[in-house]
């Protein structure tokens, strides 16, 4: 097991087991485990992990000697956390550059704002969201929490000497970093915009620096060599029964909470981080029934390796994972998944971060130094010299790929804000789309395949999709043309996809579909419409595929429409964080809302991966026929039971 490499600082096995558990919990999150909704406030437990833990190292050695080796702490810094990180994205970098290229667009950026530590205000900048992207997404979509780290400990040292010298007594620093903390909390309240894209709080350094501070708030009030294992039988007693709260406390979060609740932004996420202020507090106490319970071996084993299990997860899980998979979660694949993030995490303990952390790469450095020429060779340590050879492959393979030396594969990129008709999208596809007057994308189908054979449709009844299927002898689908006039339907590009057999079965009916379009904006849409008579009898929303929403924007919006006779929403199948978030909404709306009916397309479409383009979100033209059989059969089955 790892000790500190600084005698003076007390090793706390808890605090890996902490680690563990707050690891596994991304992991569950990012595998998509109903579970695990919250597990991205995994995170957040890291921020206050390392807040602590560099406070603590920074605050004893002041007291120790007046002064602080900032050139040391930030070399030990880099020396733990670089190479890591660095021969991470080379090796991803080289595998997709070799075996995947058409994900070398999207991950060029990221690899090299990740390994400068800016990552995270970079996805700021160019408005990537970390909620509602499309296309290949990213391997290097975790390495935003480490740009936020990185930040951190290249200031916050810097802030801590100045209120050392100057401010002196403790109790001033430690109010003003809680004063500092509730500011960022604030901050992230404050900017925060409900029902919309929540990325800019999400990323942002100032927005996140609460938990890091909350734990060096709490290394200032209660520092690791302070701590007494000498206590009463009855404190004792009261830390495990705090502990064993606060673990719990974390434990529901994970389950209840999901990302797009407001009460995340607004006080969760900083209540979060004060409860695992509480748990590291317990748990450092190496006698309390918590510490022991999160210092067993399995966890200290895991949580010693977690670094290397944050950097491995995110790439693992996005290059094993097929691209459209509408069964769901693949038990043996999820486990063979992990099996291999921490075979990977522990290859690189073993072979990267231990040896680093005790001169490994001093050594090699003086190796090379060490070079003699003989006879005109050169001779290295066979070690050494296979070493510079894999090296100078690997970066060369990197330098092509990064540089465009070994081009991309167009036919697989796809565009990033979400739209198309699950052929090649370029950036240019909004731009190609031609809108009338009324607002109404007019998308050119000219290029869409009249692909109608196998499609099937599930009939609706009670706005429920049933499981069985019908369907002609030939396999077409069995949905007479009939009138649409008086039917309006709104929505994004997936209704851009099915737009043209939209007209072919309901002819008359109006269209209204813009690409990226979110429930936030649908409001002026219908009332736009409304003022125009366009507006009548049927409402379809078709929204949820770019992002989540509240219910009170889905109810405004449906008031709004109002007298409309017939209201029908679609729901969404798009592999993202907000999928369930929208179906349920979708679900609870539908099922109290006056005349409205529910097509669950998300039911509808599993097992049907041909369905969907390479994104997994929009439709080739099988589905794209698939879904507007959906719709016209259930203003069919609304219009006889309204007859």
């Amino acid at each position: 097991m790892p000790r500190p490499l600084n005698s003076n600082v007390r090793y706390m096995a808890g605090l890996d087991g902490l680690r563990a558990i707050a690891v596994l919990a991304v992991i569950g999150y990012h595998l998509n485990l109903s579970f695990m909704q919250g597990g991205f406030l995994g995170v957040s437990i890291f921020f206050v992990l390392s807040g602590y833990l560099i406070t603590n190292i920074i605050s004893a050695e002041w007291e120790r000697s007046g002064k602080v080796d900032l050139k040391n702490f930030w070399l030990r810094r880099m020396l733990r956390l670089f190479p890591a990180l660095f021969i991470m994205v080379v090796l991803v970098v080289c595998y997709v550059t070799l075996f995947d290229p058409g994900r070398l667009a999207s991950i060029k950026g990221d690899a090299i704002t990740s390994i400068l530590y800016i990552n995270n205000w970079w996805l700021i900048f160019h408005k990537v969201s970390y909620f509602a992207k499309f296309g290949p997404p990213s391997t290097f979509g975790n390495l935003w929490s480490l740009a936020v780290e990185g930040q951190f400990y290249l200031i916050w040292p810097l802030v801590l000497i100045i209120l050392f010298k100057y401010l002196k007594k403790k109790r001033y620093i430690v109010f003003l970093t809680l004063l500092l903390s509730v500011a960022s909390a604030l901050a992230m309240g404050m900017l925060y915009e409900p029902g919309m894209d929540p990325s800019r709080v999400y990323y942002g350094t100032d927005t996140r620096a609460f938990g890091l501070l909350l734990g060096s708030a709490l290394a200032l009030i209660l520092p690791s060599d302070k701590l007494s294992n000498n206590i009463s039988r009855n404190k004792r007693l009261i830390l495990d029964v705090i502990g064993f709260l606060s673990i719990l406390v974390i434990f529901i979060m994970f389950v209840y909470v999901n990302q797009y609740d407001t009460f995340v932004y607004r006080g969760g996420m900083f209540l979060l981080s004060i409860v695992a202020a509480v748990t590291i507090a317990i748990s450092a106490h190496q006698e309390s029934l918590l510490g022991k319970a999160l210092g067993c071996f399995p966890l200290r084993w895991l949580g010693a390796r977690s670094y290397g299990v944050y950097l491995w997860y995110f790439p693992v899980l996005i290059l094993t994972t097929p691209a459209v998979d509408t069964e769901g979660i693949n038990p043996i694949r999820a486990v063979l998944q992990i099996f291999l993030i921490i075979l990977i995490s522990a290859l690189s303990w073993r072979y990267i971060e231990d040896p680093i952390r005790h001169g490994a790469l001093k050594r090699m450095i003086q190796d090379i130094k060490s070079l003699r020429l003989r006879k005109g060779k050169i001779f290295l340590q066979f070690k050494t010299s296979v070493l510079v050879i894999v090296s100078t492959v690997l970066v060369s393979i990197f330098i092509a790929g990064m540089s465009g030396i070994m081009p991309a594969n167009a036919s697989v990129s796809l565009n990033s804000s979400g739209g198309g008709n699950g052929k090649n999208v370029s950036p240019s596809y909004v731009e190609n789309s031609d809108v009338t007057s009324d607002g109404i994308v007019q998308e050119d189908s000219s290029n869409i395949p009249d692909n109608r054979r196998d499609i099937k449709y599930y009939p609706y009844k009670g706005g429920k999709a049933d499981s069985s299927v019908e369907s002609n002898d030939s396999g077409q689908t069995d949905v007479k043309i009939q009138d649409g006039k008086g039917i309006t339907i709104i929505g994004d590009s997936i209704l851009i996809d099915t737009k043209p057999y939209l007209e072919e079965m309901l002819p008359g009916i109006t269209i209204d579909g813009k690409v990226g379009r979110q429930m936030y904006q649908a409001k002026d849409v219908v009332k736009s419409l409304k003022a125009k008579g366009k507006i009548s009898d049927t409402l379809i929303v078709e929204l949820g595929t770019n992002g989540p929403f509240t219910e009170d924007q889905l109810l405004s919006l449906l008031k709004a429409a109002e007298p409309v006779k017939h209201i029908i929403l679609v729901n969404v199948r798009v592999p993202r964080p907000w999928e369930s978030v929208v179906n349920k909404t979708l679900n609870k709306v539908s099922s109290e809302y006056p005349h409205t009916t529910l097509i669950d397309w998300y039911k509808a479409s599993y097992g049907h991966d041909s369905f969907f383009s390479p994104d997994a979100v929009h439709l080739e033209p099988s589905g794209a026929k698939y879904f507007a059989s959906l719709i016209a059969k259930t203003i069919k089955d609304n219009n006889t039971d309204s007859n």
